[in-house]
């Protein structure tokens, strides 16, 4: 319990009061010497206060012969009573405490805030752990001020006048862990300020005036783990200014006139595990901004009004299990950029103009259990927009401008726990059927979304309806295209196209065509082939290529129904005139470019030399089996007999002759 000492005897007036009213007793006609003021003497006079009721007999008891009569246990409670009284009122560090500061013993702490100091006061124990110095006017830290406290382990100087810290003014100082200079008029930490300060592990640098970070500010604080930069005018940060930060957990750079991060600075901090940066004017994420932190597990981005895009390389090297970009201009999901995050468990793009959710675009964050997209501008989120969010738990789509959220664009809703749609003008229909059934079981975080139309439940909350609205409301009714005769069109080359598929079902279908090359297109395509509102395909400055049949597919959580027109482009006349051979040339076309001709010859080339080589290697073989077999051999052949005289006259034996094989 703190206790206030300001010098003097503060409980003399106490002390007065216990006396008077022990010297009020009845039949006290010894009034006890009045006490004496001063808080040295307290002791003293406590012991010659009690030594003169020792003297004193009990009123009715004195004696009238040479033998004193014992004392009765009456005459010794008001001596008693008093002795409790004086003994817990001295203060025990009363005479070492400054005058204008307030001390706790059992804290070992002295508080000096708001006392309008210009300087380290005087008289502070050396037993001090915690010294309040904010909300002074201390302009200057020297060597030696703080030199004998060498048991501070925090010090506090936020909000003060300071604007030069010597070397060496903390250098006494080896069990300090925490220092805070928030709030000062810092422009420059020179070399050594910091040292000799191994136990810190926060320093708080926040709202000064700092412009620059030398090489090696910091180079002497091994133990740091958090640094707070934030709030200050820097506009360049050094490449060593974080060099000897070996320990350093967290960092946070906020409202700085920084226009670009160097990896070179960050590359240094490699046990960093959180990076906060607010309020920055930096334009783009380069590619390997964050390359060398390894460690980086928490990235936050907030309120960078200049960041369009989030290049696909940024977080290369990064093993990020929360991140959250926030506040900024990007106006699509970076996607590109999510792919190499697959220990994403926390995924914050809130407060940002992205107006669409594209299909996969969360697809390899498969360990990813919380997703806020809030405060945006979504109108549109595609079926299987969530698709491999496969430990999903969290989602909040809050405030946005989504009329539905169907249960299609997730890769399973058993896993969601918590679902925030409200501040959508949400259309109670069909497509949210799945969160009705859930209404329940889901937890709406004390946010229930409501109908915004029909007009019969607008403004009804989904949690509060009842079972029966269900069947009346909440029923699909299946796409049905109207006017089905057959559409072929036959063009010349250069014109305009229009085919029509008109669709109603409930809820309104989505209409999408799909060309002769299997290509979707839909109302957000850009190109000659886009759908008009209303499901009309217009197809632009026609081509031969553009021939075959297109497929209208309309479609709604109820299913889907499909029609076909055809295509038939014509040559222009101007492209028809001519001889026959220029005809032929016009009709068959071969398309041969440089890159056709030169994969050409190389496969030529290829498959000559393989040729070759194989006759090659046949020699090689023949070659080495030569002088292993006889080339000559005796061939011996012998006449068949035959029976008669012939045969005797023609006999004439056995023949034998040499052949070589060549």
């Amino acid at each position: 319990m703190r206790t206030g000492m300001r010098g003097g005897d503060a409980h003399g007036g106490a002390r007065e009061a216990a006396v008077a009213a022990v010297a009020a007793a009845p039949g006290g006609s010894e009034r006890p010497p009045r006490p004496v003021r001063g808080g040295a003497a307290q002791g003293c006079h406590s012991r010659a206060l009690l030594s003169h009721y020792r003297l004193t007999r009990c009123p009715g008891r004195c004696w009238s012969g040479p033998r004193p009569r014992p004392y009765t246990m009456t005459c010794w409670l008001p001596v008693l009573g008093l002795h409790l009284l004086l003994l817990p009122m001295v203060p025990p560090l009363a005479a070492g405490c400054p005058a204008r500061c307030e001390c706790s013993a059992s804290t070992r702490t002295v508080a000096c805030g708001r006392r309008r100091l210009t300087a380290i006061p005087e008289g502070i124990p050396a037993e001090t752990r915690l010294l309040e110095l904010n909300r002074n006017r201390i302009r200057c830290l020297n060597p030696g001020d703080l030199a004998s406290l060498p048991t501070l382990e925090e010090l506090d100087l936020n909000h003060n006048v300071i604007a030069h810290v010597e070397p060496g003014a903390f250098a006494n100082l080896p069990r300090l862990r925490i220092l805070r200079l928030r709030g000062n008029q810092l422009k420059l930490i020179p070399p050594g300020v910091f040292t000799h300060l191994d136990s810190l592990t926060l320093l708080d640098l926040s709202e000064n005036k700092l412009v620059i970070l030398l090489d090696f500010s910091f180079q002497d604080l091994r133990s740091l783990r958090r640094l707070e930069v934030g709030d200050n005018d820097l506009v360049f940060i050094s490449r060593r200014a974080f060099a000897g930060l070996l320990g350093l957990a967290e960092l946070t750079l906020e409202r700085c006139n920084l226009t670009s991060l160097s990896p070179e600075s960050l590359g240094h901090l490699r046990g960093l595990g959180t990076l906060r940066l607010r309020h920055l004017a930096i334009a783009a994420l380069e590619d390997q901004n964050f390359q060398k932190l390894p460690g980086l597990s928490h990235l936050e981005i907030d309120n960078w009004p200049l960041l369009e895009e989030v290049a696909p390389g940024s977080l290369r090297g990064l093993n990020l299990t929360s991140l959250s970009i926030t506040h900024t201009n990007i106006t699509a999901v970076p996607a590109a950029a999510l792919r190499q995050q697959a220990h994403l468990t926390c995924l914050n793009l809130s407060h940002n103009p992205i107006s669409t959710v594209p299909r996969g675009s969360f697809r390899d964050l498969v360990r990813l259990r919380e997703l806020h997209l809030a405060g945006a501008l979504l109108a549109v989120i595609e079926p299987q927009a969530f698709v491999g969010l496969r430990q999903i738990r969290l989602l909040n789509l809050s405030d946005n401008l989504l009329s539905t959220l169907e249960e299609n664009t997730f890769h399973s809703v058993n896993t969601l726990e918590t679902l925030r749609v409200d501040g959508n003008p949400l259309a109670c229909d069909c497509r949210l059927l799945w969160i009705v059934q859930r209404r329940k079981t889901l937890n709406f975080d004390g946010r229930l979304p409501a109908c915004a139309s029909p007009a019969e439940v607008r403004g009804d909350a989904l949690h509060n309806l009842p079972d029966s609205v269900l069947f009346e409301y909440f029923v699909c009714r299946k796409p049905k295209i109207r006017e089905r005769r057959l559409q072929h069109v036959t063009a010349t080359e250069g014109d305009d196209v229009r085919f029509l598929c008109r669709a109603e079902g409930e809820p309104t279908p989505t209409v999408a065509w799909v060309t002769p090359q299997h290509q979707m297109v839909t109302a957000a395509s850009r190109g000659r082939a886009r759908v008009l509102p209303g499901g009309t395909l217009a197809v632009t400055d026609t081509r031969p290529q553009d021939s075959g049949t297109y497929t209208c597919v309309a479609s709604n959580a109820g299913g889907n129904d499909t029609y076909f027109a055809t295509l038939t482009v014509q040559l222009a006349a101007n492209r028809t005139q001519g001889d026959g051979h220029n005809e032929t040339q016009v009709g068959v076309r071969f398309p041969l470019d440089l890159t056709t001709i030169l994969v050409s010859t190389a496969m030529g080339c290829i498959t000559f030399l393989g040729v070759v080589l194989f006759c090659f290697l046949l020699l090689f073989v023949w070659s080495r089996g030569r002088g292993q077999h006889k080339n000559n051999f005796s061939v011996e052949y012998s006449f068949r007999k035959v029976d008669g005289p012939a045969a005797t006259a023609g006999q004439g034996g056995a023949r034998k002759f040499n052949m070589k094989m060549i």
